[in-house]
């Protein structure tokens, strides 16, 4: 009889998914305490986890184990190698919050440019009025460079082009031909994008390549003044470069959703940066982008108990044939 483990509430409607599949079982763990991992671990088929580390270690705990199914799209917490060499299937949300992140991003965008959170705060100690050192800006008009074109950045590029931004595209994946096709212009070498961008923004997963991508060097060659975007990983970015380009006037404004190190910290640089408005990881989480994330990682443990997995969800189709068998009630 397969049991799922949920590694942390997630949307009703996705744990009644799981409950109406015959012959499966749920347990949701509110705690995750070693105590209670301990005693869960053992009896998991399938994991759904949000924002928590699955190591092998875990995985070592749970001999019948099939999948780990995220609910989104990174898995930079989840041990890749580990779970394939154990037939562990990992999968992805690929289309439950795309839309939902593209949507943030242009808030940030917008917020930025209208400086919505320094304004609401004058206005809050009975400050009225437009200030010389608080300018704000249309975004129609401006150019924006996009970093990644797949679901989110694509999404995103579409949305600024409603808003009458000159979109660049820069991702060394995707044809130029694709990119161009699609509408946008493709930038082919990096520095070129940033030296005539106003506004910057990531869209790109977490990777050894990637890593630290945002460092001095990258700013530096940015157009003085532009605004930069992250709501992709915290760990493409040095803050501590990020937040001395703020200082400086070299980015005039950041507008920051993940950060290098979660939950935010004390001695985080970019806290001291005026300049820069925060959100606490939450661009996927829209109360609609939630249930979708919520059900589609639900559907995809399901659909492994019976064989019948979507190419497009899976991180590691080479655990595909280490998989343990398991007994699925018709």
């Amino acid at each position: 009889m397969p049991h799922v483990l949920i590694m942390r509430p997630i949307h009703d409607d996705a744990i009644a998914l799981l409950e109406a599949a015959p012959g499966v079982t749920v347990e949701v763990v509110h705690k995750l305490t070693k105590e209670a991992m301990d005693a869960a671990l053992p009896r998991a088929n399938g994991i759904i986890v949000r924002t928590n580390v699955v190591d092998g270690a875990m995985a070592a705990q749970a001999p019948g184990l099939r999948i780990v199914a995220r609910h989104g799209v990174g898995y930079d917490l989840i041990d890749i190698p580990g779970m394939t060499q154990r037939g562990v299937v990992v999968t992805i949300t690929p289309e439950a919050n795309a839309g939902s992140v593209a949507e943030h991003t242009l808030m940030l965008m917008l917020a930025c440019a209208r400086r919505t959170v320094q304004y609401d705060a004058r206005v809050r100690d009975l400050n009225w009025g437009v200030v010389p050192e608080l300018p704000t800006h249309d975004i129609a008009g401006r150019t924006v460079l996009i970093l990644g074109f797949g679901r989110i950045g694509t999404r995103v590029a579409r949305l600024c082009a409603a808003f009458g931004l000159n979109v660049l595209v820069y991702d060394p994946f995707i044809p130029v031909g694709t990119i161009r096709g699609s509408g946008y212009e493709a930038v082919v070498d990096l520095r070129d994008g940033l030296a005539v961008a106003d506004i910057v923004t990531l869209h790109c997963p977490s990777s050894a390549e990637t890593r630290g991508l945002v460092n001095a060097d990258f700013l530096g060659a940015m157009k003085r003044g532009a605004f930069f975007i992250n709501a992709a990983r915290g760990k493409l970015v040095e803050e501590a470069a990020l937040a001395e380009a703020l200082r400086s006037g070299q980015v005039a404004m950041a507008g920051i959703d993940v950060l290098y190190d979660e939950p935010v910290s004390a001695t985080n640089p970019l806290l001291d940066t005026p300049n820069c408005i925060f959100s606490p990881h939450t661009a996927a989480s829209s109360h609609e982008g939630t249930r979708r994330m919520a059900l589609s990682a639900a559907q995809s443990v399901l659909d492994c108990f019976h064989d019948r997995l979507p190419a497009d969800v899976i991180v590691n189709p080479e655990a595909l044939q280490r998989r343990p068998a398991l007994a699925v009630a018709g």
